[in-house]
C-alpha cells in the first residue's frame, strides 16, 4: 500500500476561550467611562465641520509665494499612486509664459476620485510639496464624469498681492 504525502487532518475541537477577569474588567471600564460622556454632535451643514489637522480630503495643488505653480511635472506622485488615479502631461516653460519656477510644468493634471483611496502616497512622494491634502470632503455626485478633477479645480488660489502704501 502506497503512502501519500498529504498531511492528516485530525478533528480536534478548538480549546474553549478562557475568561480573563482583568480583561473583562478593563473592557467594562472603557464602556462605563464612555457611557456617561456627552455625545459629540456635528450640526453639518448648518455649522462648518471641525476636522483634525491630519484629515485627508480633496487634494490641493499649491503655489509658491510668487503665485507660480509648485508642480514641476516630475511624475513621482503618479508613480507612487497605488490606485493609478493621477494623470499628468508635462510641458516646457517659456520666457513669455512662466507657469512654474522650474523648466517644466504640468499642462494637464487630473485626479480620478472614482479610484483615489486618499492614501497620501502622492503627497509623500512630491519633492516640491506641490500636492497636499485639503479639507474638502463633499465629493458626492450623480455623474461619475464629475469625479475626475482637473488642474483648474485642484489649484490653490493665487496669493493676494500685498497692498503697497505710497
Amino acid at each position: 500500500m502506497a503512502e501519500t504525502n498529504e498531511p492528516r487532518i485530525e478533528n480536534t475541537p478548538a480549546p474553549a476561550p478562557t475568561a480573563d477577569p482583568a480583561a473583562v474588567i478593563k473592557g467594562l471600564g472603557v464602556t462605563l467611562k464612555n457611557m456617561f460622556r456627552r455625545p459629540v454632535t456635528e450640526f453639518y451643514p448648518d455649522e462648518p465641520v471641525h476636522f483634525e489637522e491630519r484629515f485627508r480630503g480633496v487634494h490641493v495643488l499649491q503655489r509658491d509665494e510668487n503665485g507660480l505653480e509648485k508642480c514641476v511635472a516630475c511624475f513621482l506622485c503618479a508613480a507612487a499612486c497605488p490606485s493609478n488615479c493621477i494623470y499628468i502631461e508635462a510641458a516646457e516653460n517659456t520666457a513669455e509664459l512662466r507657469i512654474s519656477a522650474s523648466e517644466r510644468f504640468a499642462k494637464v493634471y487630473n485626479i480620478d476620485y472614482n479610484r483615489c483611496i486618499f492614501c497620501g502616497y502622492c503627497v509623500e512622494a512630491c519633492p516640491t510639496d506641490a500636492i497636499t491634502h485639503g479639507h474638502g470632503f463633499e465629493l458626492a455626485t450623480y455623474d461619475v464624469g464629475n469625479m475626475v478633477y482637473r488642474k483648474e479645480q485642484l489649484l490653490a488660489p493665487v496669493p493676494a498681492a500685498e497692498s503697497q502704501s505710497g
